[in-house]
């Protein structure tokens, strides 16, 4: 099978940590190899934003192929909504020129041009959001940055598409009430690389302390601020933040870095809490295999990988019931459920399982069977190939190809296109 993905700011080839990349870069990566590995042909189309990049560039049997589209440096991702028409059309430049079996979007504005790309081709298209802006914009509120124009994009997206791929329970709920038919929604979630994500390995050093980590990208909903407020009723135990800005950076220059050094200020630990600065992908399963116990605080959350790499490493995880982490870790089982922004019952929850040592590793062993019997990724991958084969062979049944996709562009924002 030809399979082309559409990534259009979360490069497989770049790693995760900067304020756009983040589990999107590390899903499309490691699908497209598992992919490529089951045997098929795998491209990714992502948007140049260097001009030294090679039109085409080989990452372990799958082809990345840079489209010119917008300017070629970084771009923030809510900035390139206008640059989507050029994607649209070098897409279905490239399609008719070499048309792929099946057309797989990921993220809103990826789902807007390949469902141009395809008009007039016989393409299937299987849209995954990651993120869905309507639930963005309910939890940010005005601290949202997406175009107005988001949600009636996605809502064209969801009905224009063949299939879509929801990565948790939580999101068919969302997807229907963006008007999403059940039987056109397949839940396939995330995976995680269960050879390197290991509970034997390397570990990073530590003291006697307690040790409790956070891994990701350093914004506000990710809770690291209640993570923060909860140590301070967590005697003894330190904190390491893994995330922020890349080595040699200002850390100064991040005001995410900054207000959160105020706030363990403020909660009397800034001795006890620990920023590592952005992690290199090689590293972060020697900083989670050093963790007593693995924290994933944020207020909603689509999916979130972290919680499975702790797991697959054989460490509890204390995670807020949000979004996908109420798939993946099992209260009780895996680890601990807590309600979002509520530092006291993180708190509670911190004390009582640093306190047991046989609690963390009945947890720990749960986890790691959970990761291996569930999301390893060759896994994930057949479970995504069962969809395609699902879509190819009832090609035609959910989408009228002849819909005016101009008039369907328009309920997207000003002109088509929410600039």
């Amino acid at each position: 099978m030809h399979i082309a993905m559409v990534s259009e700011h979360a490069s497989p080839l770049a790693g995760p940590g900067g304020p756009d990349a983040g589990g999107q870069n590390v899903h499309v990566r490691e699908l497209s190899r598992a992919l490529a590995a089951a045997g098929h042909r795998v491209r990714v189309h992502t948007r140049r934003d260097d001009p030294d990049l090679p039109d085409v560039v080989d990452m372990d049997g799958v082809e990345v192929h840079h489209v010119t589209a917008g300017p070629a440096r970084p771009l923030p991702k809510d900035r390139l909504v206008g640059h989507v028409p050029q994607l649209a059309e070098e897409l279905q430049r490239a399609w008719r020129a070499d048309p792929p079996d099946l057309a797989h979007a990921h993220f809103w504005m990826s789902g807007l041009a390949a469902s141009a790309a395809v008009r007039g081709l016989d393409v299937p298209l299987v849209q995954t959001f990651h993120a869905l802006g309507h639930v963005k914009r309910r939890h940010q509120g005005e601290q949202d940055t997406s175009p107005n124009g988001r949600t009636p994009a996605e809502q064209v997206i969801t009905r224009r598409a063949d299939r879509i791929i929801a990565t948790c329970e939580d999101e068919v709920f969302e997807l229907l009430r963006l008007g999403g038919s059940r039987r056109h929604i397949s839940v396939v979630p995330c995976g995680v690389d269960v050879d390197t994500f290991t509970p034997h390995g390397p570990a990073l050093a530590r003291g006697d302390r307690p040790r409790v980590v956070t891994v990701g990208r350093l914004v506000p909903r990710k809770g690291v601020d209640d993570v923060i407020a909860a140590l301070a009723r967590v005697p003894e135990a330190e904190l390491l933040v893994g995330g922020g800005p890349p080595p040699g950076q200002d850390p100064t220059t991040d005001p995410e870095l900054v207000r959160l050094r105020r706030v363990a200020a403020r909660a009397g630990v800034a001795d006890r809490v620990r920023f590592l600065g952005a992690v290199a992908r090689a590293d972060v399963p020697a900083l989670l295999r050093s963790a007593d116990v693995v924290v994933c605080a944020p207020w909603y959350e689509p999916f979130g990988m972290v919680p499975l790499e702790a797991m697959a490493c054989g460490r509890p995880v204390v995670g807020t019931a949000v979004g996908g982490i109420r798939d993946t870790v099992v209260d009780g089982v895996t680890g601990v459920h807590v309600p979002p922004r509520r530092p006291r019952a993180l708190a509670q929850a911190l004390r009582e399982l640093l306190g047991s040592r046989s609690a963390r590793d009945s947890f720990g062993i749960a986890g790691r069977d959970r990761a291996l019997a569930r999301y390893s990724w060759p896994r994930i991958a057949t479970a995504t190939e069962a969809v395609y084969r699902d879509v190819l062979v009832g090609q035609g049944a959910h989408v009228d190809r002849g819909l005016d996709h101009e008039a369907d562009l328009a309920g997207a924002g000003a002109d088509g296109w929410d600039r």
